[in-house]
C-alpha cells in the first residue's frame, strides 16, 4: 500500500527518552561536547584520497571502478559522517570551525554539499518524521517511483545521492542559498579544477564515484534503510544498527543514541549506549546490513512508504490535518514512558 503508518504521537520520542535518561544517569552530560580529534582525521582522510587519486590518474576505467567501490567509498562514507559531526558542532566548540572543516570534507567528496548539508539536516532533527517538513521523508510522488519491485528500489539506493539532493525542494520555505552556500560552491569548483590538473579526469572519475557509491548501492548503503525506515521489527521512530561496519562508520549506526543525544560526539556513542542498556537494549536494532538490504529489496511489502511519519507539527487540528496516503496505528513507539 503506497501510505505512511501515522504515529499519533506529537513529540517524537527522542525528546522524553533524553529526559528520562538524564534523570536516571546524570553523569551523562560528561559525554557532551565536541571531539576536536576529529579535525585531523578529516585532513588525513581527505589527503588519502587525493593520494589514490594521483596514483589511479592513469589506470584504466575498470580498476578505477574497482578500487573506488571497495576502498573509495568507505573513505567517503567516513568523511560524510564527519561531515555530519561538524554540522552537530561536534568537532569544535566554535561553529565556524566546524564549518570550515564541514568545507574539507568536500574536498574529496567532489560534490559542494556541506553547506546545504546542515540545514537541511538540522530540519531533520527539528521536524524527525514529519510528512512536509523533514527533508529526509520522500514524497508521494518519490515514493510512487520508488515502488515495490526490487529493480526499481535498488535504482534509487544506487541514484540514492540525486534523490537527497532534490528532496529538500518539496520543504515548503526552505529554498533558496545563502553565503556560505554560495561560498561552499565557489571554493569546491576551484579545488575540482585543481584536482583534475594534477589528477587528470581518472583521479576526477575514482573521486566521483568513491562518492556515488557511498550514498548508493553499496554494503554501507543499509545505513539509508537502517535509519528509519521499519524493514523488520516493529514500527520505530528510528532504529539503530550494532553490527561489526561500525568501526568504519565511525559508530553513525547508534542512530537512537545520536537522535536522543546530538550532542555526543560519534567517539562516545556506544559509552552511551553502555550507559543506559535499558533505554536501547529494549529496542529493536540491526545487526546486518546485508539482510536488511536484501529484506528491502525483495519484499514486496516493503518499499519508501514503510515509515512511521507524524503530521507536520505546525498545521492546525481538524480535517485539514487527513491526508488521504497516510493510515493511522495506535501502535505506541517502544521505550516510550
Amino acid at each position: 500500500m503506497d501510505s505512511f503508518l501515522i504515529n499519533e504521537q506529537a513529540q517524537q520520542i527522542h525528546i522524553q527518552r533524553r529526559k528520562d535518561i538524564i534523570k536516571r544517569y546524570p553523569e551523562v552530560k560528561l559525554l557532551f561536547g565536541s571531539y576536536p580529534l576529529s579535525a585531523p582525521l578529516i585532513a588525513g582522510l581527505v589527503a588519502l584520497q587525493w593520494t589514490v587519486a594521483w596514483l589511479l590518474r592513469a589506470q584504466p576505467w575498470y580498476g578505477i571502478v574497482l578500487v573506488a567501490y571497495l576502498g573509495g567509498a568507505v573513505i567517503n562514507h567516513a568523511l560524510y559522517v564527519l561531515m555530519h559531526e561538524a554540522t552537530h558542532n561536534l568537532i569544535f566548540d566554535t561553529p565556524m570551525f566546524n564549518k570550515i572543516f564541514a568545507l574539507i570534507c568536500d574536498f574529496a567528496l567532489m560534490v559542494p554539499s556541506a553547506m546545504s548539508f546542515r540545514k537541511y539536516h538540522l530540519l531533520h532533527h527539528q521536524h524527525l518524521n514529519e510528512m512536509g517538513r523533514d527533508p529526509d521523508v520522500v514524497s508521494q510522488l518519490e515514493g510512487r517511483m520508488i515502488g515495490h519491485g526490487p529493480l526499481r528500489k535498488a535504482m534509487w539506493l544506487a541514484l540514492f545521492s540525486v534523490s537527497q539532493a532534490l528532496r529538500p525542494l518539496k520543504v515548503p520555505g526552505q529554498a533558496g542559498v545563502d553565503l556560505w552556500m554560495c561560498g561552499n560552491i565557489a571554493l569546491q569548483m576551484g579545488v575540482n579544477a585543481l584536482l583534475w590538473l594534477y589528477g587528470g579526469w581518472g583521479g576526477l572519475l575514482y573521486l566521483c564515484l568513491s562518492t556515488a557509491f557511498a550514498l548508493g548501492l553499496h554494503p554501507l548503503g543499509g545505513r539509508w534503510i537502517q535509519e528509519h525506515y521499519y524493514v523488520m521489527g516493529i514500527p520505530q521512530e528510528t532504529y539503530s544498527y550494532y553490527g561489526p561496519l561500525n568501526w568504519v562508520m565511525l559508530n553513525m549506526g547508534f542512530h537512537n543514541e545520536h537522535h536522543d543525544f546530538p550532542m555526543v560526539a560519534w567517539r562516545r556513542l556506544p559509552h552511551l549506549s553502555r550507559m543506559a542498556p535499558e533505554f536501547y537494549q529494549t529496542l529493536f536494532a540491526h545487526r546486518s546490513y546485508t539482510r536488511l538490504l536484501l529484506q528491502f529489496l525483495f519484499d514486496q511489502n516493503i518499499s519508501a512508504f514503510s515509515r512511521w511519519v507524524r503530521y507536520d507539527a505546525q498545521k492546525p487540528e481538524g480535517p485539514a490535518r487527513h491526508n488521504r496516503h497516510a493510515r493511522q496505528t495506535p501502535l505506541a513507539q517502544p521505550g516510550a514512558s
